[in-house]
Order: C-alpha cells, then structure tokens, then sequence
C-alpha cells in the first residue's frame, strides 16, 4: 500500500510514494529541471499557466512510478501541497479564463490597501486575522475592476492546489485553510468572510464547496487516471498550501511548536491555540491543517525576503570564487558570536512585511577596518539572518505563542552550525532537524486523510530526526548583546 503526495511550487512540480507501512519515501521526482517559467508581463506581475502545473504534474507522476516499480492498484491515497495565495479562474466548463496570479504578484496591494482603510483595520483584523493585502481576495478584486469580459465568465474560484485537486476528480472544492490564506474565511463566524464578499462585489456562488483539510475531496477520474497511468477511482484526501504543509511534514500540529525553513526567503511558522492576531498585521495568520471549530489551530506565518538570498549574496561578492557554503561556515565558525561588534540587517530583497512592508535595505553597521576580516563579514550575515528571525518570533510572543522548539529541515541554512546554534542561543529554542519535504508530507498527510493512520504520532512515527541543538547557556549572554546590538541598528 502506497501514498502519493505532490508538491506544485511556482518553481516545479514535485511528486513522492511514500510506503503507508514503513512510513519511507521510495521514490520522488520533481519537473521541470530547470525553474518552471514566470510570466512578467509588467514590473511587479507574476503569473503561470495553470495547465503547466498540469502538465509537470504528468511528468514527475511517469518518473516516480517508473523509478519505483511500483503498480497502479498498490497506491491508496493522494495529497495534494500548493503554493499559497493564487488565483485561478475556470468557467461553469472548468475551462481556465486566464494565466494564474500566482503568489508574487504585487498587482493588487492597492485594491487590499483600499479596503483594509475602507473596512477598518479592528473589523479585518478581528475576523480575518490579517489585513485583506496582496492575498487572492484582493487579486480577485483586481480581476473584476480590470479585466470585466474574464470577470463575467468565471463560475468558480480556485486556489493553485484546488485547480490540481480538480484536475485529478473533475470535482471543485476547496478547505477552510484554503479560504484563509486568500482571505475569504471569517473567523468570528466560522464562515465565508460575506462584508469583505460584499465590499468587492464578489457572489458568493464563485466560493467551491468546503470540504475538510483531511478527508475523500473526489476520486480520480477515467480521464485523469489514463493521462497519469494510475488507477481510476484513487481518493484524493488531502489538500493544504506549501506552508500548512511544511509544517505538518515537521510533525507541528500543536501550539508552541514551530516550523521553519531558511532558503532563499526564510519562513517561522508557528501553532497558535487561540484566535488572535497581530494589531500591526506584521505576520500572518492561517488556518492550520488541523483547524476546526472546535478545536483551534491557527499558523501565524513569519515571512522575511532577506535570508538566505544574503547568504547567497555573500558566497558570490565576498569570498573568494570555489569557495562551497560548507567551506563558508567553516569561515563564519572562526570569527566570535557578535560578530566582533560586525551587525548586518538583512533586508535587501524588497519590502518586508515585518517591517509593515517598509524597503529598508540591507546595510551593515560597526565595520572597522583594522580587525574585521573576511570571516567576521561571513557570520555577522548568518547572524543578522537570525536576528531577525527572533524579531518575527518576538512578534509571536506578543500574540501569546510559546516558542519552545524549532522543527526544520536538514537543508539551506539549518546547514550551517553557526546559524543553528544562534537561532537556539538568542531564542532560547530547542532546534530539531529532521530528514523530510512538501511532497513526502503531503503523501502523509493523504494518509491521514483516508484513514490509513489514526492520528500525526502514527503518520509521523518513522519521522527521522537528524540533529538536535540545545541551546548553550554558557553562550546565551553573548548572543543577546549581540542582538540588542543589532536591534539599536533597525531605529
């Protein structure tokens, strides 16, 4: 008995069978090689066509079963992971209107800034949770006011990972969690957000059906199951967005505990057990994968531009050419925390949304000439990615979260003992690496959904952890001077 989990990025389509006995991956294939195109058809637009998702869906499904060996009849279960915030449009034909707006897009800031002043910000905050935004609420706002013919045509709304899901069952539905992410769930009353509905004009017949996070959402069609080589009849039981399901790969289901990744963006996501929200809407909040109305659990996502792309930045301006990001942190680990008084703000990639979307740049402070070298450059850079990531979980304190432990990738930054060791000094968190992605979970997370597990401690039994770091108490002083320092830098 096997799962199937797919994973559609903005950058490729990812797809794993995971063995629902032994909990292992057996086999996972990701299309295309290369990134997977984005169409910028003006500064700050970003779309993809939502029949590319399909089509390397297709692909990756032919890689995995021909690498595993694995027959058609043996898989039980399908989850589906997605990149957040898009919007795809299809007519009462579930023909696509036009090229998805997908994550990236800018476009609609000023329809999400309109309404968050004409709606006030107690009434979104209370029930949205956030701010309408750049969200696909907002992208939909933009679609009515600029493209009317589109517009008129469209029966139903979809989020990119409900698009896949009706690919795969000819079904339309979408998740609580799926409707919170575009800003169209409240949470005071349990229900389609109906005076943000009203505010943009929207009917409320464009919102799919809600089905639960984990449970049957269709069954794969004859037509779906002859274009991917699988069984017609498989249930598709799983659906979540990229960061829901990153989490839920991590085993973080319950408040305190916290999910995070450092790649070219760095992410905290964190469980809240209560309804709250930030009054300056600098995280974001989400209904986690295991929300319900009786049972609260909410993912206040922390989202910094600036993290591991200075990193980047450093490896190819700073050090000498050949030089590997293991070898990096061989460098950073000479020179002492703090840094030798070095702080560098990492916000040179745009706007940061914890900054309340201020573009500060990134700078770097305290530089002497005479005994900094090349090395000091290197770890005040992987430290100032740490600072401020302990700025954002300081934000989640604020709204009531008890951030214990950190539950992260074994990849990117969480490489880089350096970087490791100071989120755990200046958080005071138990960092836990674990060997897991998107795709692996959300097969997981289909078992769950179908019933082949009871619960996350069965689904996640086999779950391997690499690495555990404790902070070090020794250290702890040094690593908050070094972050007040950093601090006195952002006023």
């Amino acid at each position: 008995m096997y799962l199937l989990g797919y994973d559609i990025g903005s950058s490729s389509v990812k797809a794993s069978l995971v063995n629902a006995e032994t909990g292992k991956c057996v086999a996972s294939a990701f299309y295309p090689k290369t990134e997977a195109e984005i169409i910028a058809v003006h500064p700050g637009w970003a779309e993809q066509h939502p029949e590319m998702w399909w089509d390397n869906l297709k692909r990756t499904t032919e890689a995995v079963m021909a690498e595993s060996g694995v027959k058609k009849d043996e898989i039980s279960a399908i989850g589906i992971s997605y990149q957040m915030h898009g919007l795809v449009c299809v007519d009462k034909n579930q023909r696509v209107l036009r090229p998805a707006i997908i994550w990236c897009d800018s476009r609609a800031v000023p329809y999400g800034e309109k309404a968050f002043q004409a709606l006030g910000d107690e009434l979104c905050l209370s029930h949205l949770l956030n701010s309408p935004g750049n969200f696909t609420a907002s992208k939909l706002a933009w679609v009515k006011d600029n493209e009317p013919e589109v517009y008129a045509q469209i029966d139903k709304i979809m989020l990119p990972g409900d698009y896949i899901a009706m690919k795969l069952t000819g079904e339309i539905c979408t998740t609580v969690s799926g409707l919170s992410e575009g800003m169209f769930w409240d949470f005071q009353h349990n229900e389609v957000a109906r005076f943000l509905m009203n505010y943009y004009g929207f009917d409320a017949s464009l919102i799919p059906p809600v089905r639960p996070t984990f449970s049957e959402q269709g069954r794969v069609t004859a037509v779906a199951a002859a274009e991917l080589g699988l069984k017609e009849g498989i249930p598709v039981t799983y659906r979540a967005g990229d960061q829901p399901n990153n989490a839920l790969s991590l085993n973080v289901f319950n408040p305190g505990e916290i999910a995070s990744t450092a790649g070219t963006s760095g992410v905290v996501y964190g469980v809240n057990g209560a309804v709250n929200y930030d009054p300056k809407s600098r995280v974001n909040t989400f209904a986690h994968v295991n929300h319900t109305v009786e049972q609260t659990r909410l993912g206040v996502l922390l989202c910094i531009n600036g993290t591991g792309i200075l990193n980047s930045w450093i490896k190819r301006t700073v050090v000498p050419e050949g030089i590997s990001y293991a070898a990096m942190n061989d460098l950073a680990a000479q020179a002492p925390i703090g840094s030798a008084g070095i702080s560098i703000l990492p916000f040179g990639n745009g706007a940061e949304r914890m900054l309340q979307n201020r573009e500060t740049g990134c700078s770097i402070h305290g530089i002497n000439f005479n005994i900094h070298t090349r090395n000091h450059i290197i770890r005040a850079a992987q430290e100032g990615i740490v600072f401020s990531f302990r700025y954002g979980i300081d934000i989640m304190k604020g709204m009531g979260m008890d951030v214990c432990k950190i539950h992260a990738g074994h990849a990117n930054m969480f490489l880089s003992p350096v970087f490791r060791d100071t989120l755990a000094g200046v958080t005071g968190a138990i960092i836990e690496l674990y060997d897991t992605d998107g795709s692996v979970g959300a097969a997981k997370g289909a078992g769950m959904g179908a019933g082949i597990y009871r619960d996350n401690h069965e689904a996640f039994a086999t779950l391997e952890k690499l690495a555990v770091i404790e902070p070090k108490e020794a250290d702890r002083a040094a690593y908050e001077e070094a972050y007040q320092r950093w601090l006195s830098c952002m006023k």
